[in-house]
C-alpha cells in the first residue's frame, strides 16, 4: 500500500462540480492499494500517517504530527500511485489489486481512520475527482507498507 501524504493548508475534492470532501489544514492523502495489500497494510499505513511527524513545533522544526497539529485527513483514492514506471514510456498497472480489492481496502482504511481520528473526509472510488490543495511549506512524502 502506497500514500503520498502532503502537508496542506486546505485540500479539497469535487465529484461532477461537487465538493465531495475538504478540510482546512492537515494531510491530503492519495492512496494507492497493491493486490499484496491486505487489512494489516491498511492499519500499518494508517498509523503511519497519523503519526508521522510533518508539521512545525514551537521552534519551526518538524516534530508534530497531524493530531497534535489539529489538522484534517483528506483521504482521495489514487491507483495511477501504484504505476510501474521503470520501463518504456506507459506505465502498466499489473501489481495494482483489483477494483473490488482495492475498494474494500479503501473503505477499511476510512473506516478505521474514522474510528481513530477526527476530522477525515475522502473522495468517491473510482470517480472522476478533482483535487485542489495548497501545498504548505511544499511537503511531500511517500510512505510505504
Amino acid at each position: 500500500m502506497k500514500g503520498l501524504i502532503q502537508r496542506v493548508s486546505h485540500a479539497r475534492v469535487e465529484v461532477a462540480g461537487q465538493s465531495v470532501g475538504a478540510i482546512e489544514h492537515g494531510i491530503l492523502l492519495l492512496l494507492g492499494v497493491e493486490s499484496k495489500d491486505n487489512r494489516e497494510s491498511a492499519d500499518k499505513l494508517l498509523h503511519k500517517v497519523l503519526n508521522y511527524r510533518i508539521f512545525p513545533d514551537e521552534n519551526g522544526r518538524m516534530n508534530h504530527n497531524v493530531q497534535q497539529a489539529a489538522g484534517g485527513l483528506l483521504v482521495v483514492s489514487q491507483f495511477t500511485l501504484v504505476a510501474e514506471t521503470e520501463r518504456g514510456l506507459r506505465p502498466s498497472f499489473s501489481r495494482g489489486a483489483s477494483p473490488q480489492h482495492a475498494e474494500g481496502l479503501y473503505d477499511y482504511f476510512l473506516e478505521r481512520a474514522n474510528a481513530q481520528f477526527t476530522p477525515v473526509a475522502s473522495g468517491i472510488f473510482a470517480a472522476d475527482m478533482q483535487v485542489s490543495l495548497l501545498n504548505d511549506g511544499p511537503v511531500t512524502f511517500m510512505l510505504e507498507t
